[in-house]
């Protein structure tokens, strides 16, 4: 018996040795690197709800991932009877979703065409230093300017021209924000910390407008984007947005663009709000998991009927659908929903399962 106590004694430092090595190394996303010898790679940015082309797991090491987003003064109609003058990064409200890997560096240009009328710049909430890159990216129109950043915290985050003082929420609230995902580079992981896959992604976002009407009750027209902010900032300062829609425009989800998925299918979210507070609901399904507060790195909440995006953030919610039929996918204040039409569809195709869900008797008189 001593003896084999001082056999597994001498034994412990080799297999301790030996479990060490076999360990995953872990990546440090703040190692020093060598950014001009990393690959380029450019990202072709698609319109919301959809995603850019991208790895769930990363193929290799770090690499830079060259992003353009073009500044877009427009008028869109929000809804049947109002039309605002809408602040885009390249068109769509939100803007684009950008896709990047811990580690990796984005490479943004930001280009202010010289046909707008305003200054713009870029927070980004994933980066670090100089206000998120928007003292780096104060462009006037006719102007462009590159910065380049490094990915360090896995997770789903904002991003919003930021002008200073009042213009900031100004900007904000005329449509001009968006989201970036920093996935780990091994991907994602469920809450037993195991791989996990999903089958598609979309990217929602709650936009706050906040319009006046004239004297006969009307939402009143301009010119210009900025000819309007003064009458903006009294319905600013109620807290009561005149308009609250999900993807920029009153059923910019609903009906035939409405989300698509099929039963059994893995669907992950990321949901963002960059000015006030959301509460996403599926009706009729569940959030499987939910990475509060965005962050990758933490382990997900399971079985969630209704997630909270904090007001300047983004949340990733996944869910697997399980029967077929048109599933509402909405903001659970209900006024929100059904009042201000912050509200989209998720139509799903598959056969229906009985166990999960059956109609014994159909409506008839009481008898």
């Amino acid at each position: 018996m001593k003896q084999s106590r001082r056999l597994l004694w001498t034994l412990v430092p080799t297999l301790f040795l030996l479990a060490s090595c076999t360990r995953p190394s872990v990546f440090d996303p703040l190692a020093p690197v060598d950014v001009a010898k990393l690959p380029h790679v450019v990202q072709e940015m698609v319109a919301p709800p959809l995603l850019p082309a991208f790895d769930q797991v990363a193929k290799g090491g770090p690499e830079v991932v060259e992003v353009k987003l073009t500044v877009q003064e427009k008028k869109v109609k929000i809804a049947p009877k109002t039309t605002i003058w809408a602040l885009t990064f390249n068109g769509s409200v939100p803007g684009p979703l950008i896709v990047a890997h811990q580690g990796d560096y984005v490479q943004l240009t930001l280009e202010n065409p010289s046909t707008n009328t305003m200054t713009h710049n870029i927070d980004f909430h994933a980066a670090t230093g100089a206000m998120g890159g928007g003292d780096l990216t104060h462009v006037a129109p006719g102007q462009q300017a590159t910065i380049r950043f490094r990915v360090t915290k896995p997770g789903v985050f904002v991003y919003h021209c930021a002008p200073g003082h009042a213009m900031t929420p100004l900007h904000v609230t005329s449509g001009m924000n968006g989201a970036i995902m920093v996935l780990p580079r091994g991907g994602l992981t469920d809450e037993n910390g195991k791989p996990l896959k999903f089958d598609r992604a979309y990217y929602v976002a709650e936009q706050d407008y906040y319009l006046r009407k004239d004297d006969e009750g009307k939402y009143k027209e301009y010119d210009t984007p900025s000819a309007g902010f003064a009458d903006m900032i009294p319905v600013m300062r109620s807290l009561t947005p005149s308009h609250l829609v999900l993807n920029g425009v009153e059923s910019a989800l609903l009906g035939d663009r409405a989300m698509l998925a099929e039963v059994g299918e893995k669907v992950l979210f990321i949901t963002s709000s960059c000015n006030i507070d959301a509460r996403f609901h599926i009706i009729g399904g569940h959030a499987d998991l939910v990475w509060q507060g965005g962050s990758f790195n933490d382990r997900p909440i399971t079985d969630q009927e209704t997630w909270m995006v904090p007001g300047g953030s983004a949340v990733a919610a996944l869910y697997q659908f399980r029967e077929p039929g048109t599933y509402a996918f909405v903001d659970h204040n209900l006024i929100k929903a059904d009042i201000f039409q912050a509200a989209g569809e998720v139509k799903v195709s598959g056969d229906w399962d009985n166990s999960l869900m059956e109609q014994v008797e159909p409506p008839h008189a009481i008898q």
